[in-house]
């Protein structure tokens, strides 16, 4: 499986388990899987949603920040890689 990198985690939100995500390349659309890696972070999962200012869109692009519920504890910091085939 190859990654690219395509963001890094700016928050996390454990109440409703969101993590804030800074799209730095690439894009990210709805459906995708994604690996967010970090020091004790490391899980692979589907972008069931992307949310902007909470409002629903398909794909997000460099400079936008997005937020993504995630099905484990993400940290500040963390690498976000674009699972590609």
């Amino acid at each position: 499986m190859a990654e690219e990198e395509i963001g890094k985690v700016t928050h996390y939100f454990s109440k409703v388990q969101v993590a804030a995500i800074e799209i730095t390349a690439g894009s990210l659309r709805v459906g995708d899987t994604i690996r967010i890696k970090g020091h004790t972070s490391d899980f692979t999962q589907t972008v069931d949603s992307i949310q902007i200012e909470h409002d629903s869109v398909e794909e997000a692009t460099p400079g936008q920040t997005v937020g993504i519920k995630v099905v484990e504890h993400a940290r500040v910091h963390d690498a976000v890689l674009k699972v590609t085939d």
